[in-house]
């Protein structure tokens, strides 16, 4: 049978970008969480502390984001937090040392950049599976960025950012923190992205069947390669805001369990790991219930070595039942794109 029209595939792939189920399912979960919080523990419903719970959350929702567009796509990056600290650290060293902020920052997005493209070609044009690619690439950047780029485990920015510093500490008509408010328009540009425009049906595409989209015209090798260019510019975009909300750079973060948080995120949320579905929806659902569960266990005081362990056994549990949902297929398997 001959392959349908290229502009028909597309489209298809795109209409297949997820069900609601899951998504509804982690949404209902969220508000019985909310609800038994609510009751249960005293400080849970201060407005400070939910909008604490919004801003402290956002970070991850944000780097979620960035995952999410390469899952979509058939892959994953292991390097987001590692590039999130050591580009962002690298701006923040110069500019401590004199640079002038826009420069330094400048740069640090284009070591971000040229970061990701560098992990767009080891999975797309050397073909490594990129769990193992982005995984050597972590500890490389680790390595050379506390050799290289910046030499303390923690950078304190203790001048006046202007401007550049409400990113972190603004709060929109002095109630919503704004990282809440980056978070969303990102994620509002993210969903239109991939919804709505040629490119992010390209990713849907890969992502669904890579030999049937290379087969439709899709140039699967490029659109690889700039969706690890994508998540690379995000994370540098996180870090900026995270460093400009606590005023410190912690390189300690790159060793961190972080990027499995981030992992959590997405596939709580719904999507799916073998690739084509799922929406920027998804992020925030799973943003949301992430988001609950860790304000709760923090405030009934739950160790982080105790918090760490749910969180791995949720994420289990979630992968588990994507693998049931989500079966990877014979084509899947043998792609060496994840």
């Amino acid at each position: 049978m001959a392959p349908p029209p290229r502009e028909e595939y597309l489209m298809q792939q795109v209409l297949k970008g997820g069900s609601l189920n899951q998504e509804q399912m982690v949404l209902i979960i969220s508000a019985i969480l909310f609800i038994l919080f609510s009751i249960t523990l005293d400080s849970f419903l201060q407005i400070s502390n939910l909008l604490s719970l919004l801003q402290n959350v956002s970070i991850l929702g944000i780097l979620a984001i960035g995952m999410s567009v390469v899952i979509i796509g058939r892959g994953i990056d292991l390097t987001m937090v590692a590039v999130m600290v050591y580009s962002v650290g690298w701006s923040f060293s110069m500019y401590l040392d004199g640079m002038p902020i826009l420069p330094a920052l400048a740069l640090g997005l284009l070591l971000a950049l040229a970061i990701g493209a560098f992990n767009g070609f080891l999975v797309s044009y050397v073909e490594i599976p990129a769990i193992f690619a982005t995984l050597a690439m972590a500890t490389v950047i680790s390595g050379l960025g506390r050799f290289a780029l910046v030499e303390s485990d923690t950078l304190f920015i203790t001048v006046d950012l202007g401007l550049l510093g409400t990113l972190g500490s603004g709060r929109l008509a002095g109630v919503v923190p704004m990282p809440v408010i980056l978070f969303l328009v990102l994620a509002s540009i993210a969903y239109v992205a991939l919804r709505f425009t040629r490119y992010g049906a390209f990713v849907y595409a890969i992502g669904d069947n890579y030999t049937a989209a290379r087969n439709n015209g899709v140039a699967n090798r490029p659109m690889t390669l700039l969706m690890y260019t994508v998540s690379a510019a995000i994370a540098f975009f996180a870090g900026l805001i995270m460093t400009t909300t606590v005023s410190t750079v912690n390189t300690k973060l790159a060793n961190s369990t972080m990027i499995y948080d981030i992992i959590l995120v997405v596939v709580i949320g719904g999507i799916g790991l073998s690739g084509g579905k799922g929406s920027i929806r998804n992020v925030l659902s799973g943003t949301i219930l992430i988001g609950l569960l860790l304000n709760g266990m923090t405030i009934m005081n739950i160790s982080y070595s105790v918090q760490s362990i749910l969180k791995a056994v949720i994420l289990l549990a979630a992968i588990i039942v994507d693998s049931m949902l989500n079966p990877r297929d014979e084509q899947t398997s043998q792609q060496g794109d994840i």
